[in-house]
């Protein structure tokens, strides 16, 4: 039979300025606030309060069913990485605002802070001039927060408030504000065991309306002549002002904020871990704090932290979310492809959108001159041994594209943390573009690695070749004798080829023609694919002691240094075939000279083959998509670059 339109009633109902419309899906018994946006506000600065906040996210995302607007007071790190990952991620119904704490520094710069967050840790203390004038509610929480219930029931508790509270808080967990800690323990003022500002219902309307701005100011002014600085941050002077204001705070359960820090009573919280909604890791030591649910926290934790966040893409339930401009075209482009297409799956992985996480550790780079160079490069988790090695043999900045799960990035992250060598280098930049689709996207990995270079020049190269031992610096002094800023050229670096896994690596290039002669190493793939690198004419860079021209051939695909201002890789090409030529070409097109370097080598490590080599060689419709796609690619060079293109469409045919 079939089924009936599930029935819909809708009826209304008031909250806090706010009428809003719910939808009950009586079918399923399933309820949709449409109009009801929840905000929640966040400071974070810097890389790992960064990688914090999208597990705080995801938490929140896994069980809303609201629409969100998420409030960021941000460093200028922060600020990129977070408006990047929102941007590809693309959750329905969320809206991210950004706001620079740099023009709210002025506002708490002056309070002295003993505690670890600096001068971060009193950002919150300035929402209510942060934040727009025409908000009036917002839920503030810190990146140390881990939900496990709908953010909705928290939000819901503003309709609880007396006309004249203004501030939700849960009591402090520690006996820090009782002062018994420790001999001569003096903590700020508060009212008996004091409330902690990891989670925080503000009513901004009331606040600006009773001029928080004011009262807090002479709070903190008051209290410092005698405790000198803040030991706590913004909780210290938020407990100051309750302890003189009592009335203007609502108390939440404690289970809204269980705390799990150093000499927490959480465990008086809740009788139950399924009684819990908000889980807060406010202590130093993380993962590893002591109480006799952490295994049952610390699997939460986990559990977001992990999570694959291409799932939480989802649209909210009978709540259709408006269509961004980049939806829209992402839409359209979608339509227009025909699913009958033996190569649909090709053409549908280059409009797959990828969650895309920059500088997921620590980064810092100060240019070294005009004349510095990135090496640029791309990996998966089967490459991820390269690193360490890599980085001894170039000393200058890397920047990497990183291809994986939720869960790997987690494994590349105490891989990373563990490693002496990785620890102590500053300068890589490592950029992690979610797993998403069947085909690796090596050009766009390529493509998110090339944006985010820093300096001028980038080395265009893959993880699983070594430079020589100071090949940075030579590139750079090759930078000023052809000068590259003047002029358009490809400097190519010759790439050679070991079957050893255990190679003594050459020092220089009389040893490295030894051990061609030797047989220990090989010009690069020319056993196999001898057209890619054939033109670097190995029989003159032997003798050569200056850079030569060398002429574009059909299926060329050197390594080479560019300007980075040089044309991003064509996206089409996914997995194995054709990736490197296409850039090649139009490098060519746009008349870029091809210079090989006398003094200049690589060298390719042995590894087991990809899983897109392998699929290339078992798969007759993989490679007759792959030749579609060569064919669709000299259309479009001969539209864009006319006549100079022509002579790759010859080559072409005459393969």
């Amino acid at each position: 039979k079939r089924r009936e339109a599930p029935s819909i009633k809708v009826s209304r109902c008031t909250f806090p300025n706010s009428p809003v419309v719910f939808e009950f899906h009586l079918k399923c018994n399933r309820v949709c606030s449409c109009l009801q946006v929840i905000h929640v506000a966040c400071v974070c600065a810097g890389h790992n309060a960064s990688r914090d906040v999208v597990t705080l996210v995801k938490s929140v995302l896994f069980h809303r069913r609201n629409p969100l607007h998420f409030h960021f007071i941000t460093d200028s790190v922060a600020h990129q990485i977070l408006s990047a990952l929102f941007q590809s991620w693309m959750v329905p119904s969320v809206q991210v605002s950004f706001y620079d704490a740099e023009q709210l520094k002025s506002e708490v710069s002056w309070i002295p802070n003993k505690h670890y967050s600096g001068i971060y840790g009193l950002m919150k203390l300035t929402l209510t001039k942060a934040l727009p004038a025409d908000l009036s509610q917002v839920i503030v929480l810190d990146t140390d927060i881990t939900f496990a219930t709908d953010i909705a029931e928290l939000w819901g508790i503003f309709r609880k408030f007396t006309d004249k509270q203004v501030i939700g808080l849960v009591e402090n967990q520690s006996d820090w504000y009782l002062g018994n800690l420790w001999k001569n323990h003096k903590p700020w003022p508060a009212l008996g065991r004091g409330f902690n500002t990891g989670v925080i219902l503000l009513y901004l309307e009331r606040l600006r309306r009773m001029r928080w701005e004011t009262m807090w100011r002479l709070t903190a002014e008051r209290e410092l002549m005698s405790m000198l600085s803040t030991s706590l941050a913004d909780q210290d002077i938020f407990n100051a002002f309750i302890k003189q204001n009592p009335v203007l705070v609502h108390q939440l359960p404690c289970f809204w904020n269980v705390q799990l820090s150093d000499h927490t009573r959480s465990e008086q919280c809740y009788t139950e871990v399924s009684d819990l909604k908000v889980i807060h890791w406010n202590s130093p030591k993380k993962l590893r704090v002591k109480n006799k649910h952490v295994e049952f926290f610390r699997n939460l934790y986990l559990t977001f932290l992990e999570y694959d966040g291409n799932l939480l893409r989802r649209e909210l339930f009978g709540c259709p979310s408006p269509n961004s401009p980049q939806s829209i075209q992402l839409q359209s482009a979608l339509e227009q492809l025909d699913e009958d297409d033996q190569c649909y799956d090709f053409r549908r992985e280059r409009l797959t959108v990828h969650r895309v996480h920059l500088y997921f550790l620590q980064y810092e780079y100060l240019q070294a001159d005009d004349t510095d160079i990135t090496l640029v490069a791309q990996l998966s988790m089967d490459r991820l041994q390269m690193l360490e090695a890599i980085c001894k043999h170039w000393e200058g900045p890397i920047s990497l594209a990183l291809y994986m799960s939720d869960a790997e990035a987690q494994q590349f992250l105490r891989y990373a943390q563990a490693s002496e060598v990785l620890k102590n280098r500053k300068n890589v930049g490592y950029h992690i573009v979610y797993r998403e689709g069947q085909f690796y996207p090596v050009n766009l990995l390529r493509n998110v690695a090339l944006r985010n270079a820093p300096t001028p020049y980038v080395f265009l190269t893959d993880v699983d070749f070594l430079p020589m031992y100071g090949l940075y610096d030579y590139l750079r002094r090759s930078v000023v004798q052809l000068d590259m800023a003047n002029s358009k050229k490809a400097l190519v670096v010759p790439a050679f080829e070991t079957l050893r896994y255990r190679l003594s690596f050459p020092k220089s290039k009389a040893e490295l023609l030894s051990m061609l002669d030797m047989g220990t190493l090989y010009t690069f793939r020319y056993h196999v694919w001898p057209k890619g690198h054939a033109p670097t004419n190995y029989a003159k860079w032997r003798t050569a002691t200056t850079p030569y021209r060398v002429e574009w051939e059909a299926d060329f695909e050197p390594y080479v240094v560019v300007r980075k201002d040089c044309p991003e890789y064509d996206q089409r090409f996914v997995g194995f075939g054709w990736n490197k030529v296409a850039h090649v070409m139009e490098l060519d097109a746009q008349e870029y000279e091809l210079m090989v370097l006398p003094n200049a080598f690589m060298i390719h490590m042995p590894h087991a083959p990809s899983f897109d080599i392998s699929k290339f060689r078992s798969s007759p419709s993989y490679r007759h998509c792959l030749s579609t796609l060569k064919d669709e690619f000299h259309q479009d060079m001969s539209r864009k670059y006319g006549s100079a293109a022509l002579k790759y469409l010859t080559a072409h045919r005459s393969i």
